[in-house]
């Protein structure tokens, strides 16, 4: 177990989920309320179809349902965007911005990013912001280099620190089983805070760091040891019940 941390355990669950899935929703409520979570957020983001049926269900408990995308813009002509103030109208209070995925077959581009954080976080949006290096960066060691560019053309200037949140998630990690050592996400992390400090001033003291990257019930409580993480992004484990709740039980 992991004690005396604030966590935020996000679950991503992409392109994945229907309504019948409805059932691992309430399994993890009563979860929740039985673990009467102290120190740590619970969050998990499906596909916007399942946004307003999961949040409606979710108020029994503290659990907080976000969107993983949304547009830079309020409103307008716009054809297949989503505001983060329809999304705030259907029950999201969260959304995962700038995942690789996104990055990589959607070409958004960091500025791009940097602009649906700052909307998000003007509607009062938990905001979380992703980051990471490919294979080839990594072998060519440029790793903090790709982060530093990232964190520094992807944020906006003016915060809100209590709602912005930086997810660190190696592409080369995602999905393939294959995890940094401990000492490399410290040591990335360490890097994160060094910058956030150095931009953002006292505030940056309020932002979380998450890990992302094969995050399972195996790994987790190693990963959610280490100094500078501040919860984890979950991605395929956070789909069925068993899964997630094997990370969460490491949580408070």
């Amino acid at each position: 177990m992991v004690k005396n941390k604030n966590l935020l355990i996000a679950g991503n669950w992409k392109m994945n989920g229907l309504k019948e899935n409805l059932s691992m929703i309430s399994s993890l409520t009563k979860y929740i309320k039985k673990k009467n979570f102290k120190n740590s957020e619970i969050l998990i983001c499906p596909p916007n179809t399942l946004i307003d049926s999961f949040s409606s269900f979710s108020k029994r408990s503290n659990l907080m349902i976000g969107a993983q995308d949304c547009s830079s813009n309020e409103s307008g002509a716009y054809t297949g965007e989503v505001s983060p103030l329809m999304l705030k109208d259907i029950g999201a209070c969260a959304v995962i911005l700038g995942h690789s995925e996104r990055r990589d077959y959607q070409k958004e581009s960091n500025k791009l990013i940097h602009d649906k954080a700052e909307n998000a976080l003007n509607n009062n949006f938990l905001t979380i912001v992703c980051i990471g290096e490919t294979l080839t960066q990594k072998k060519k060691g440029n790793t903090l280099r790709i982060i530093g560019e990232q964190l520094k053309k992807s944020l906006p200037n003016k915060i809100k620190a209590n709602n912005l949140v930086v997810a660190y998630e190696p592409i080369w990690a995602i999905g393939s089983g294959l995890v940094p050592s401990n000492n490399d996400i410290y040591k990335v992390h360490n890097f994160i805070s060094n910058k956030l400090n150095s931009r953002y001033g006292n505030k940056a003291k309020k932002i979380k760091i998450l890990y992302g990257g094969s995050v399972n019930k195996k790994n987790a409580s190693s990963i959610l040891s280490i100094d500078s993480v501040n919860g984890a992004l979950v991605g395929g484990a956070s789909l069925k019940f068993s899964d997630f709740k094997g990370i969460l039980d490491f949580c408070n």
